[in-house]
């Protein structure tokens, strides 16, 4: 008769993390207004006035006073960007599991995991999501291959080009796939000699000066292809980030770990010709 041994089942003191991306919104947006003391701030757009041909002889005084042309009145109407993003979450640890867990299941570490895993997904898509519709520009869709890659984001350029965006700090936002298709096109010359800081934003390379960032598709929109941007179009206010982890609370033995963020994201007005959006055809990517 064989004889019977139970094997020893060990539990290490580890915990098998997601990997997840640090967000790179910070390339693509701008924190230009401070939401301090408000939820909501307007800002002017004002017009300008015609070039008119100067009367150096006065001939026209009949019906212009001034020689320098009719005198305009200039336009000055408002835009408003209302925070309408105001998320939470909760969740207890119970003090006997975090004991009997190895420590594994703790407040402060469950919070930092929360935070990387579902609180930065969240905001990224939703920025990215609003950039993209709000873009300036949004070409047809089209199925981006490895010959026509550089021929889609020569015409991306050449749009931001004669809508006068700055050329400095332009950002070229793709997909894992989509960068796949840059680096087998010959016409593509990626310059991948990217300093450590740029790196820890998120960039990879320079094209035709832009910064190369990649972002997983999931955090982006459906048939996104890429999007070239200037930062000063977007902005993306975090008004409030409130985390914590009560201990042994009323009603607990534990810990009870709470986290609100009130977030948004705005395309000004007279920049949204700084986006260009180019989705692909749907299945194609």
């Amino acid at each position: 008769m064989a004889n019977t041994i139970d094997l020893v089942t060990k539990f290490a003191p580890y915990v098998d993390e997601q990997f997840k991306n640090e967000s790179k919104l910070s390339m693509l947006t701008n924190q230009d207004f401070d939401w301090t003391g408000a939820h909501t701030i307007k800002v002017y757009k004002i017009g300008t006035s015609q070039m008119n041909d100067y009367d150096r002889a006065g001939e026209d005084t009949a019906t212009n006073w001034s020689r320098f042309g009719p005198v305009a009145g200039l336009d000055a109407t408002t835009e408003e960007m209302t925070l309408t993003k105001d998320r939470s979450f909760t969740f207890a640890i119970d003090k006997l599991d975090t004991d009997e867990t190895a420590q594994q299941l703790a407040g402060a570490t469950a919070l930092s995991r929360q935070d990387r895993e579902v609180v930065i997904p969240e905001v990224d898509s939703y920025v990215y999501g609003v950039m993209a519709a709000k873009a300036g520009t949004k070409a047809t869709a089209v199925a981006l291959t490895a010959e026509n890659i550089y021929t889609e984001i020569l015409k991306a350029s050449e749009t931001l080009d004669d809508a006068e965006v700055p050329e400095t700090e332009r950002v070229l936002l793709v997909t894992p796939a989509v960068y796949a298709l840059m680096k087998q096109c010959p016409e593509i010359a990626l310059d991948t000699d990217v300093g450590q800081e740029m790196r820890v934003k998120g960039v990879i390379a320079n094209l035709d000066g832009a910064s190369v960032v990649k972002v997983p598709k999931v955090r982006l929109p459906e048939n996104f292809g890429f999007m070239l941007a200037h930062p000063s179009a977007a902005v993306a206010p975090v008004k409030l980030e409130d985390y914590r982890v009560h201990q042994d609370p009323p009603g607990l033995s534990g810990a009870l770990v709470e986290g609100r963020i009130c977030y948004d994201a705005f395309v000004l007005d007279n920049k949204t010709k700084a986006i260009y959006y180019q989705p692909i055809t749907a299945g194609a990517g």
